[in-house]
Formats: structure tokens, sequence, C-alpha cells
């Protein structure tokens, strides 16, 4: 039973289970009073209210502990069936149980408050240092782009007449690459924002992956690494969301490429498979250092260490893309160094004269 769940119960239900709780243990008691005699039942009844105070409000539980005092004075206590007591002893111990049933409540309650507020504070702590982490990458990562454009863009402006043809292009590419990297971060913050605000709705159609991924790698700027495909014989078309698999496909593209060193090789593969669509991208660059991998699909994780460049997006977007299409994405380092990401979608499949006959 979920504990923060419960507490959300109408009113209505907690007291129903409350009592129906004090009830059964009651009748359970009841049965076995000639083997373990009516003290025993008040340190059952008494874990029962103990355990109600845990999982439900105050007001259902306090009415608990009444009532299992009163059905512990009635039906056991003796004389039974009646609520006098005959015994000093027992009237001093039947008002203890009543002290110990309410504080033990009230306790149990105060406890859970003072927990929540704790935890309350520690997630606040953990959005502004989230959001503290955010505004200093933006920073970073918005200001260089943008001080690159602006550079670029005052020289040309200034010396139009005296750069050379080779210079005003190499500051056009300038401006293009960072207006580039602007643009792909923007993306990354609306990508991410539509996974948390559960906006994110798929549009599947059949969908050519072998023409996809060529159209990826024809985008990416690979450096001074080679980035090749390897696809698989007589690939299907499959039916999925051919924009959101692009997504996937350029930041484990562009992930590969900021985290390996030049002259790197990068792969990408494409199978059929009977679960769907099989993707792997994979590199011979360093790998991830040990007790990161675990981490690595984290928003706004990074490898410490690691090159300037990027929020820490790339990531964990790829996991919830895939896993709005139902499948799943996996990392391992390579025995001979690397990493090999892996990426199982489950799809329909459907060949290209399939398709004209239907």
């Amino acid at each position: 039973m979920n504990l923060v769940r419960t507490r959300s119960y109408p009113a209505w239900l907690q007291y129903f289970i409350c009592i129906a709780l004090v009830l059964v243990v009651t009748a359970i008691s009841f049965s076995l009073r000639p083997i373990i005699g009516y003290r025993v039942v008040a340190l059952l009844l008494l874990m029962t209210v103990s355990v109600v105070a845990m999982l439900f409000g105050m007001y259902p539980v306090l009415a608990a502990a009444f009532l299992s005092a009163l059905i512990w004075n009635f039906f056991f206590i003796p004389p039974q069936f009646t609520f006098h007591i005959d015994h000093t002893e027992d009237i001093l111990f039947f008002v203890l149980y009543f002290l110990i049933a309410f504080v033990n409540t009230v306790l149990t309650i105060r406890i859970r408050a003072a927990e929540k507020k704790a935890r309350e504070k520690e997630e606040k702590d953990n959005i502004i240092r989230l959001y503290g982490t955010l505004f200093n990458s933006l920073s970073h990562e918005f200001r260089t782009p943008v001080t690159n454009i602006i550079g670029a863009l005052d020289t040309l402006r200034d010396n139009q007449e005296n750069l050379k043809a080779g210079d005003q292009a190499e500051l056009l590419q300038v401006i293009d690459k960072s207006a580039m990297r602007l643009h792909r971060e923007v993306d990354n913050l609306l990508n991410i924002n539509r996974l948390e605000s559960g906006m994110l709705r798929l549009t599947f159609t059949w969908c050519d992956v072998k023409e996809l991924v060529n159209r990826v790698i024809g985008t990416v700027q690979p450096g001074h690494r080679a980035i090749e495909f390897q696809p698989g014989e007589e690939l299907p078309l499959f039916r999925l969301d051919e924009g959101i698999l692009e997504v996937v496909l350029i930041n484990l593209l562009l992930n590969a490429v900021q985290y390996t060193p030049d002259k790197s090789r990068i792969t990408v593969s494409v199978s059929n498979t009977q679960s769907g669509c099989l993707l792997a991208i994979s590199d011979n660059g360093p790998g991830f250092p040990a007790g990161t991998i675990p981490l690595a699909f984290d928003k706004f994780y990074r490898i410490p260490g690691s090159r300037t460049g990027g929020l820490g997006l790339g990531l964990s977007i790829v996991r919830g893309f895939v896993g709005a299409h139902g499948g799943t994405v996996t990392l391992v380092n390579n025995p001979g160094g690397g990493c090999t990401f892996t990426i199982l979608i489950p799809a329909e499949t459907s060949f290209i004269g399939n398709l004209k006959n239907e």
C-alpha cells in the first residue's frame, strides 16, 4: 500500500479502512482470548492503531484509537460485555491504554508531518540547485554562440570591402555553426519540456530508416571523424514517428562527435529483428568512465572533465523519446574501447511492394 496515496483517500474511505482493521483484529483476538489473555489483546490493538497512524489522516486514526479502547473495555476486560471495570489495576491499565493510543497517534502524525516538511525543503533545495545549474549552463551555452555571431557580423559589416572571399566564407561558416548550436540547444529545451509536461504526441508513419540515417549523417558535422553506416540487408519500412527518431539519432551522433577524439570512427547500424527496429551507434573513443554509465541519461549530467559544450540534455531526450515509442535504450562500454548505444523500438514492418498492394 502506497504510504502517500493512502493519505489522499477520501475521508469516508479512511474512516472505513481504519475501523474495519480494528474490527478484524478484534474478531481474531476474541477467538484467541482464552489463549492470549486480554492484556495481549491490548498490545495487538495498539499495534493496529500504530499501523493505521502511518497510513491515514489524524481524525480517522483518532477514531480508530478511541474505538479500540472501547472495544477492549467492552469485550475483553473483565467483566465482559459491560463498560464497568472491577479492579483498580484494570482501570489504570485501561486509562494507560487510551493515553498510549492517543499519544502514539499524535506523535506518529507529527513525525510524518515533520518528514514531509523536510522532504519538501529538500525538494525545494534540489530545484534551486537544478535551476542554478540550468541558468549557468544556459548562460554559457547561449553566450558563446551569440558572441561569435555578433563578432562575425561586426567584422563583416565594418570590413566588408577589405575582406577576401575566403575570409567572408569563413565568417559566414562561424555564423552558421553558432546559429545551429543555438537552434539545437533551444530544441533540446523544448523537447525536454514536451517530455516532462506530457505534451509529447507521436505521429506514426511508414519510415525508411535507411534513408533517415543517411539524412541525419549528412546534417551532422563530424569534424575529423568518420561516420560509417552499416544498414542491414533488405530493411523493411518501420511504422514509427520519423521526426522523433531523427532527434534521437542526431543527439546520439552529436554526443559521439563531442566525446570522441579526432580520427575516431563512429558506426551506425540498423537491422530488423523479431522485436522491432534495432539501431546501434558505436565508437572507438575512450568510452564512459567507470560508474558514470548509470548517470548518463540523467538530465544535465555531463562526464566530469569533458570538454565544454552542451546542456547535458541530449541523452535524457533520447531515453524519453525512445520510451515514448515503448522502446529501450542501453549503453555499454566496448571491450576494445569506446561505447555502444543500442536502441530497440517495437514497430510494425512492411515492404514497399506490400504497401502498394494494400
